[in-house]
């Protein structure tokens, strides 16, 4: 059993760095698959096929911040290049970006054993109480998201297509509809944006993981801000890591300006959320991950016990992810510069056709391009990418409503 639980937990390790690395193979296509091909497994424990996904959904955390950091930076003049881990790209900081995204998710881990005796004990009245406020308080956020951009006309409106989206795509048999949608709304949308440019990345400036560093009261605030948002958001239906940036941001004082901050509390952010929503299954029975939905119906009724190796996995495959995503940076920093952009963009769009047209249908395909076309329009629109996550929030305050 020992062993079993050793075997799952590397394998765990390794699919995470994988998923991580290539955009478009997302854990959750990988948790389907094993869930859709459980009578293969029937001779091993499902504690351990649980331990392989809690592992790998942590680690994926850690890791895929490094495709976004080296693999989406157009111009100037366009969306992409105003976040803050392009912006140190193209100075040639991206390995800094890393590194600080890295210490918000080696900073998490403290949070999530704090958060998860919380969750355990205080949750399940919390939610009985919040849960007639869902829709409403899902409203009022993404009101508050619209009104907060400079152009909120335009943001409304991008926010309401991407909700008609996803009720249109959730209304018909698409395969896997998540896959295109996000694909196309967060992937090649900013890949076909950075054709438009002739991307010319700098030389990476890399040294010791240990001199990059952020102010004292930086760290703290930012610390604070993650440690409020995240929690907050990883119960609620429909509100992800990147609303929880923009809350946590908003209590930091931050903005994307304030470089090492915002890295540092997104980091932070998507292990939290990933985390507890592990804690989410055992405290309120309710699923707010693909990881978590696959865990949940691996282990049926969650016992503390499970719910306690679980939490050690989190911890262990946190620790583990962090020294190798220093050395994922590393190499990466050293090979961009002598990568052709373009081509290195093209093949990454055809990838996510490819893997789009494998594991979707045609309709998938049709998503992916018409995703991609809103994608395109909010970026060229200046626009936050946050208004397009209207394509979950939109059907989920109607479901909770109706």
């Amino acid at each position: 059993m020992i062993l079993g639980l050793i075997i799952a937990f590397v394998l765990g390790t390794a699919a995470g760095i994988f998923t991580g690395l290539f955009p478009g193979v997302h854990i959750n296509i990988v948790a389907a698959g094993l869930l859709a091909s459980i009578e293969y497994f029937s001779g091993v424990e499902v504690i351990v096929l649980a331990v392989f996904v809690v592992a790998m959904a942590i680690t994926h955390t850690f890791i895929d911040f490094i495709p976004s950091v080296f693999l989406g930076a157009p111009e100037e003049d366009s969306f992409l290049a105003v976040l803050p881990g392009h912006q140190l790209l193209r100075e040639g900081r991206g390995y800094e970006a890393i590194i600080v995204t890295l210490y918000g998710g080696i900073i998490a881990l403290p949070v999530i054993l704090l958060f998860s005796i919380v969750f355990v004990f205080f949750l399940p009245g919390v939610y009985d109480f919040v849960r007639v406020l869902i829709p409403y308080i899902l409203i009022f956020g993404s009101v508050y998201l619209i009104l907060a951009e400079d152009e909120w006309i335009i943001s409304g409106i991008v926010f309401i297509f991407a909700g008609f989206l996803g009720m249109f795509v959730f209304s018909l048999p698409v395969k896997e509809p998540l896959l295109p949608l996000l694909s196309g709304l967060f992937g090649v949308s900013g890949l076909v944006v950075s054709l438009k440019s002739r991307v010319k990345i700098p030389k990476q400036n890399v040294g010791g993981w240990r001199s990059v560093r952020m102010g004292r009261k930086e760290f703290w605030r930012a610390t604070l801000s993650g440690a409020i948002a995240a929690p907050l958001c990883s119960f609620l239906p429909g509100i992800g890591s990147g609303h929880a940036a923009v809350i946590g941001s908003e209590l930091n004082g931050s903005t994307q300006k304030d470089q090492k901050s915002f890295l540092f509390l997104v980091g932070m952010i998507g292990t939290v959320i990933m985390a507890l929503s592990f804690v989410t299954v055992y405290a309120i029975n309710r699923t707010r991950s693909g990881a978590a939905v696959a865990v949940s119906e691996l282990l049926g009724e969650m016992s503390l016990n499970h719910l306690m190796l679980i939490i050690f996995v989190v911890i262990v495959s946190g620790i583990v992810a962090f020294f190798a995503g220093i050395q994922l940076a590393r190499f990466f920093s050293h090979w961009i510069d002598l990568v052709d952009y373009r081509k290195l963009s093209v093949l990454i769009i055809f990838l996510l056709f490819a893997v789009n047209l494998a594991l979707s249908n045609w309709l998938g395909i049709l998503v992916l391009v018409t995703s991609s076309a809103l994608g395109i329009f909010c970026i060229g629109s200046g626009v936050r990418r946050i208004q397009l996550m209207g394509v979950l929030l939109v059907p989920t305050i109607l479901y909770y409503l109706v």
